[in-house]
């Protein structure tokens, strides 16, 4: 007899919980290593005031990995994490194109883009419906995890790269793409804050959605026919 299908499937699962621990070391790790210089600017180089687009506050210890000013701790906990990061991206890309999960679950429709479309699925959410729309998520769900899974995530694995001073040599058209080292190193920044607004959007919807079931069919696999998470 055949086990029933569950509403997150284990690679879904394991790679959840091992891109939690990734993301949260590389943040707070990435925290220190800004704190060592905290002006971001445009272009190939850039140190003086003048020449940046953005000054960055500087993080208090707590928020940070290590607990202290340490730029080469940091990034060693930075590399360490980065491997997994993209490891565990990748497997999760080839699962949902291999299963077809991409394209059953993921995939936005023309219609779902016309304004009173998304003015109805943005009104829903408001109104804490969760369960509107067809399929297993619905349109802003898709949406905000196209764009982690298709662009913030990936981002930070090519941006992260960019800035590396040995990958450069070995593949100097990528920093070439994105416009120079220095905005490799601003779109790193960019990225991980748009991956840190997803999260904090995510809990909260987690939250007011019933945060028993939704972190227990994380961890169990739930049960088929049921929704995704918010």
């Amino acid at each position: 007899m055949a086990r029933p299908a569950r509403k997150h499937g284990l690679i879904t699962r394991l790679w959840h919980w091992l891109n939690l621990v990734c993301i949260a070391v590389l943040f707070m790790s990435g925290l220190n290593i800004s704190n060592a210089h905290r002006l971001l600017y445009w272009g190939d180089w850039g140190f003086a005031a003048e020449h940046a687009w953005l000054e960055v506050p500087r993080f208090p210890h707590w928020m940070t990995i290590p607990d202290h000013y340490n730029l080469a701790v940091a990034r060693d906990w930075h590399n360490l994490m980065a491997w997994p990061f993209a490891l565990g991206l990748l497997v999760m890309w080839i699962a949902l194109i291999v299963t077809g999960r991409f394209w059953r679950e993921l995939r936005t429709t023309r219609k779902e883009w016309y304004y009173k479309a998304i003015w109805a699925d943005i009104t829903a959410h408001l109104k804490l419906n969760f369960d509107h729309g067809k399929g297993k998520y619905n349109f802003l769900q898709r949406l905000a995890y196209g764009a982690v899974l298709g662009i913030f995530l990936p981002g930070m694995i090519i941006t992260g790269l960019a800035i590396s001073p040995g990958f450069e040599p070995a593949a100097p058209w990528v920093v070439d793409m994105l416009g120079g080292r220095q905005s490799a190193r601003s779109f790193h920044f960019i990225f991980a804050w748009g991956i840190f607004a997803f999260f904090v959007v995510h809990v909260v919807l987690v939250l007011l959605s019933g945060p028993i079931r939704q972190v227990g069919d994380m961890i169990t696999g739930g049960k088929a026919g049921q929704r995704g998470k918010p």
